[in-house]
């Protein structure tokens, strides 16, 4: 008579556990601040893809950054808006490795600013726009309810060429529940036509509309290559971002 204790072998080594998929909204919690430049000269070389923040002083940029990456202070809105005249970078991926970074551009056409200010600083975006090499993609925030202003339409003036030649791009109608349904189908109607080969979304940061959607297409843009996505070791930052206590911009 058999022994069936000794039926079946019994392995002493587990299965080796599979970590969980990174999911998008996973992904975006990574970020973490990398550096901060006033001059396009102090921005560091990164061979990985950056994907560019821009829009109206009160367009609500710092808050959707904070809300896509699920962290309350890492993008900061200054008290005084349009002041804040440094390029912010933020690095995406695993601790210790980078595989995509988000710039977070100061806001633009706050009347308080002094024109030589404002003039400055658009050559500073303008040149960054057009000159950087591994930016991957802008997203350009605007308040539905103001619509795209001179200076907006300016900014897609910039960038049209890199758009028809493959750079990604989307309007992202911030503020979005202030809007009636049939008010936010208008605004992104409109957006959708004056993307010109780009991307149009409405979201809302009070709400979470467009958050996930947001975040799968970050995720895409950075993702887009074959194979595994390049990686370089994370720099430790040398600094703090330089702007004002975060509030609501």
């Amino acid at each position: 008579m058999s022994n069936p204790s000794s039926a079946a072998p019994v392995s002493g080594t587990a299965a080796p556990l599979t970590p969980p998929p990174v999911t998008p909204m996973g992904w975006m919690h990574t970020a973490r601040f990398l550096t901060t430049a006033a001059q396009l000269h102090h921005l560091p070389p990164i061979s990985v893809p950056e994907i560019a923040f821009v829009g109206r002083s009160n367009a609500g940029k710092s808050t959707c950054i904070n809300t896509l990456t699920q962290q309350k202070q890492l993008a900061y809105a200054s008290k005084r808006p349009g002041r804040t005249q440094h390029i912010n970078l933020f690095s995406l991926g695993k601790q210790g490795l980078t595989d995509a970074v988000l710039a977070d551009l100061p806001g633009y056409g706050y009347a308080a600013v002094p024109k030589q200010d404002k003039i400055r600083w658009q050559r500073v975006m303008a040149n960054y726009l057009v000159t950087r090499e591994n930016l991957k993609g802008i997203v350009l925030l605007c308040d539905p309810r103001l619509g795209l202003t001179e200076l907006d339409e300016v900014l897609l003036d910039v960038i049209r060429p890199r758009v028809q030649e493959g750079l990604k791009f989307l309007i992202l109608l911030t503020k979005a529940d202030k809007l009636t349904r049939v008010e936010g189908a208008k605004a992104l109607s409109i957006a959708r036509l004056q993307a010109g080969g780009g991307e149009a979304k409405l979201f809302s940061a009070l709400k979470k509309q467009g958050v996930e959607e947001v975040a799968q297409l970050l995720w895409d843009w950075s993702h887009e290559a074959p194979g595994a996505p390049s990686t370089e070791p994370l720099a430790e930052p040398a600094t703090e971002p330089l702007d004002e206590p975060p509030s609501e911009d």
